[in-house]
């Protein structure tokens, strides 16, 4: 498992039956700054639509692909089929989602 800000990320043996995929091919978008969670490498990565409790799916397509974002180091990822969330917080009110 890796964490990478406020994004946690999972190798999984494969992808859930029924999703489709995606064409946008980043993890999540910093609400503050703009900055995504990405795949460095064009093509390098297929991303499915996420499911109903906010996860997103990935399949990595090289022997080892770079997730990237400006404000932490980057990750290395090999080959394989992954699943990310967003970190979520307590607050009295709720539980919600970290904001990156």
């Amino acid at each position: 498992m890796w964490r990478h800000g406020d994004v946690f990320i999972e190798r999984v043996e494969s992808i859930p039956d029924g999703l489709e995929k995606a064409r946008l091919a980043v993890l999540a978008e910093g609400e503050l700054t703009g900055h995504a969670h990405r795949i460095q490498e064009l093509g390098a990565a297929v991303f499915f639509h996420g499911t109903a409790d906010g996860e997103r799916y990935f399949e990595v397509t090289i022997p080892s692909a770079t997730l990237v974002h400006e404000e932490h180091g980057p990750i290395s990822l090999s080959r394989g089929n992954y699943r990310s969330w967003i970190q979520r917080e307590y607050h009295p009110e709720q539980i919600r989602r970290v904001i990156d």
